[in-house]
């Protein structure tokens, strides 16, 4: 690892602050408005006699996205660490931007046929390539510019934007559903919230144009050590890393997707808690991971990242499979014990991992290095994290048995917090 920056930098800016987070929003707004609409995607985009097959169309469209990751991570960390982090975000954000507008614009089956749905895949495919280098540049911007004493409260706000993004996309997915019939949102009601995303992207490429470039890759740049083949270098010099990242990433990317995505579905179908409570639940549990991720980031600067994450991946190790006893249990009291506990270990591994990933490889290939083993992980890990654990209860017959994978994520993470190598709070990993 090495040095991000001198401990010389000055008090963190608000707009640099927004300007690398807000890519996030417009990223999770339309990963939860995608999610929120599928029925109305199966149903327009998909039709058919069997309305299951037209709703695993609609997400197999919606994995492409995952697909798309890596490739985006390549070439987005390529424009990073060669033209410039600023650069890379400010293309990153137009690219999510236009796919998002275009899908809130397009003909359906009805109007052009097998057309609808191959350009709403393209839409998809797209948007992976954005995000791709969307959310681990804005990772490494934000901790870059920070200072060595809030490298982990700065670079928490990558999670934090990106669970904001998350409810903003329900919350207006909700707000357009609940207010027009179900004829009005299937004709026309579900292509607001896709078009109001504009707004979004458009105050993200302003700001990123007009904010000062990353620190630490001037630095670089200013001695002439930029990387000339940073894919190369890094797949041949920083294989280690990239492991360790892939890793660290395991638990996050399992974690985020089991308890915030799955579960809903998890006990709404396998215990007795009404629905319209599971939902109130994800909810409140989802708002309190989005406080809790920057209040763990700013405790990281003072007792140091690493035991943090060494208390959130042995304990979410250590208690996922009792929590999931109490989360079946069908006692409410219990239900919510459980999932805000759940979410208090994500918050403390979630808080100073951002900051920790940045720091595993050097700034010459940073952007690529961090992108690639992120996307790698996103795509083999988190997106298949809900198939993994139906899967697992069909094949064992016991509901707790995700519990015992998000154990085992836990477990190869912790394992490879435990080969980091220790820095004193307020100082910067070398």
């Amino acid at each position: 690892m090495s040095i991000i920056v001198n401990n010389s930098t000055p008090r963190f800016d608000r707009r640099t602050l927004m300007a690398g987070a807000i890519g996030n929003v417009l990223e999770w707004y339309d990963f939860a408005l995608y999610g929120y609409f599928a029925p109305v995607f199966a149903a327009t985009f998909f039709p058919s006699e069997q309305p299951s097959v037209s709703l695993l169309s609609a997400f197999g469209v919606f994995a492409i996205g995952f697909l798309a990751r890596p490739l985006g991570a390549l070439l987005f960390g390529y424009i990073g660490d060669t033209i410039g982090r600023r650069e890379a975000l400010a293309w990153s954000v137009i690219l999510m931007a236009i796919p998002t507008v275009v899908v809130g614009l397009l003909p359906t089956y009805a109007t052009i046929g097998i057309a609808a749905p191959l350009a709403l895949t393209c839409c998809r495919f797209l948007q992976g390539l954005s995000v791709g280098g969307e959310f681990t540049g804005s990772v490494t911007f934000l901790v870059e510019h920070a200072a060595p004493s809030q490298r982990g409260y700065i670079g928490s706000w990558a999670g934090f934007s990106a669970q904001v993004g998350a409810l903003l996309g329900s919350g207006v997915g909700a707000l357009v559903a609940s207010n027009l019939t179900d004829e009005a949102l299937h004709q026309w009601g579900w292509r607001i919230p896709f078009l109001l995303g504009s707004l979004i992207a458009f105050v993200g490429w302003y700001l990123r144009t007009r904010i000062p470039e990353s620190p630490a890759f001037e630095q670089v740049r200013q001695a002439g050590a930029l990387s000339a083949a940073p894919i190369r270098e890094v797949f041949t010099h920083q294989r280690v890393a990239i492991a360790r990242v892939i890793g660290l990433v395991w638990l996050h990317g399992v974690g985020f997707y089991l308890l915030y995505v799955y579960l809903t579905t998890y006990l709404s179908t396998l215990t007795t808690v009404p629905l319209g409570t599971v939902l109130t639940m994800n909810t409140a549990c989802m708002l309190l991971l989005a406080v809790f991720i920057p209040v763990m980031g700013h405790l990281s600067d003072r007792v140091g990242q690493t035991p943090l994450l060494l208390i959130g991946a042995a304990g979410l190790a250590i208690t996922a499979y009792p929590s999931f006893v109490w989360l079946t249990s069908g006692d409410l009291p219990l239900v919510w014990a459980a999932y805000v506990w759940l979410t208090v270990l994500m918050s403390c591994y979630l808080g100073p991992f951002f900051a920790v990933v940045v720091t595993l490889f050097p700034t010459a290939q940073r952007y690529t290095g961090l992108s690639a083993g992120y996307n790698i992980a996103a795509a083999l890990f988190g997106g298949t994290a809900p198939l993994v654990a139906t899967l697992l209860i069909e094949w064992s017959g016991n509901i707790l048995s995700p519990s015992l994978y998000l154990s085992l994520c836990a477990l190869i993470s912790l394992s490879v917090i435990l080969t980091l190598r220790k820095a004193p709070p307020g100082h910067a990993s070398a």
